[in-house]
């Protein structure tokens, strides 16, 4: 195989390939050569078949075989020789495919844009600092009072009180559909809390401010989208009996309240909140250190980024914003969305960092572990439920899916394997401070 280099021009690579007829030749002979002692034809016994007769039955599709073994074995040994990594599959093309014939050399062209070389970083000139907020009693106080709350119970009202908003209704009630009524719209004693929204749109804010025995017909529309065809977008009439109004009581916070979410005590409870609020603060405190990490490198490091990774990744920015912007829309039959400047922007600081990140992260010998994996799976599944076993066996046939699991938490480690390097220094802030600074992390 003979290789000519045909163009190099930044990370751009072409190169012509040409296989001689008589090698090709020699590898079709041989491959059926081979092959004869096992071939069986009507009229030769097994392995007697002639080699014309051979070559005239098989020549084609072998001689397709060995000029795709010969093409890639030439670019696998090409890539090894030169060091190039392609930054998406090589472009291959037979320059006289059309034209070719048995006897005649086969062309090739192939061409690639080569990953750049990433230069070195010195991880401890990096500067970071790491927001930590301590779990404050007012804190602390707001979510025992939350957990009340949602333990709250309700007590009857005084007799010929109005019902409000929050407040629990007991109700008997029988829904109508032109004039007749339908499957699954009546109940009898259903607490109902007013603001709730547990009910179709319109239902709650018509009881608001009825009495105890007292009879009302409230009338609604059910939604276009409403899960069951028959009643969807109907209007509808409900006969409602109003059997008690009670008044919602927060549950006392002490160590009654504590046991009922699983604490032996409301010392053990507040201790248990202390640690969870810490480790929802140390969560957000992180990204925005890792934010600071990415700032940083994106600012000092700078390289030649390939064409065809930051076409691809600005145009799937633009396709997930687009659809941010117009979540009605659920398929993908939209047209082509052009991506803007800043959507270019942004690709290449993606590219950038994410090509960086692979660098270091693999000088670091940083490894995704089998029990991580499993664990990103576990986290993925949640969101299909009843589906699971489907989605683990979806995962363990779909590379792609794994590597979409797979990156952030390689992303993450090579994250903390930077800060393990760079000089970091902590500061106390407050709740307010830290959200605050999470909220500027939306800014990029």
């Amino acid at each position: 195989m003979q290789v000519k280099e045909t163009r190099n021009e930044g990370l751009n690579r072409g190169y012509q390939f040409t296989l001689p007829a008589a090698d090709l030749a020699a590898t079709v002979d041989a491959k059926l050569k081979e092959a004869q002692p096992e071939i069986e034809m009507k009229g030769f016994r097994k392995g007697k078949v002639p080699m014309a007769m051979l070559k005239k039955q098989f020549g084609q599709r072998i001689m397709g075989d060995a000029m795709q073994e010969a093409i890639d074995g030439a670019l696998r040994r090409h890539l090894e020789e030169s060091g190039d990594r392609p930054a998406i599959q090589p472009k291959v093309e037979m320059e006289n495919g059309e034209t070719w014939k048995e006897g005649d050399d086969v062309v090739v062209n192939v061409s690639y844009e080569a990953l750049p070389a990433i230069p070195e970083v010195d991880l401890t000139k990096l500067k970071l600092e790491r927001l930590t907020v301590p779990a404050e009693e007012a804190a602390i106080t707001e979510a025992l009072e939350n957990l009340a709350k949602s333990a709250q119970n309700f007590e009857d009202r005084r007799k010929g009180s109005k019902a409000k908003d929050g407040d629990q209704v007991v109700i008997d009630f029988k829904g109508f559909v032109d004039g007749e009524a339908f499957e699954g719209g009546a109940a009898e004693d259903y607490p109902l809390v007013l603001g709730s929204g547990s009910f179709i749109p319109g239902f709650e804010e018509q009881l608001v401010g009825v009495k105890a025995e007292e009879e009302i017909k409230v009338e609604v529309k059910f939604p276009e989208e409403y899960g069951a065809p028959n009643l969807a977008g109907k209007d509808a009439v409900f006969e409602c009996k109003v059997k008690a109004v009670k008044a919602p009581k927060p549950a006392e916070i002490d160590d009654e309240l504590a046991k009922k979410f699983g604490a032996e005590d409301l010392e053990a409870l507040k201790k248990q909140i202390a640690e969870r609020l810490e480790a929802e603060y140390a969560g957000a405190a992180r990204a925005v250190l890792k934010r600071a990490v990415l700032d940083q490198l994106d600012e000092q490091v700078k390289f030649d980024l390939p064409e065809s990774l930051v076409e691809a990744e600005a145009a799937q920015i633009a396709h997930q914003l687009w659809h941010e912007e117009n979540p009605e829309v659920h398929d993908h039959n939209h047209g082509t969305i052009e991506p803007t400047e800043e959507h270019r922007k942004l690709a290449e600081r993606r590219v950038r960092l994410g090509l960086l990140l692979a660098e270091i992260g693999q000088k670091a010998e940083v490894t995704v572990t089998d029990q991580e994996m499993t664990q990103a799976v576990l986290r993925a599944a949640r969101q299909y439920p009843g589906q699971e076993r489907a989605f683990f066996e979806f995962v363990q046939q779909n590379q792609a899916v794994q590597q979409q699991l797979r990156a952030p938490i390689f992303e993450d480690k090579v994250v903390d394997h930077i800060a393990e390097e760079a000089k970091v220094s902590e500061k106390q802030v407050t709740k307010e401070e830290l959200e605050k600074a999470v909220e500027a992390l939306d800014e990029l």
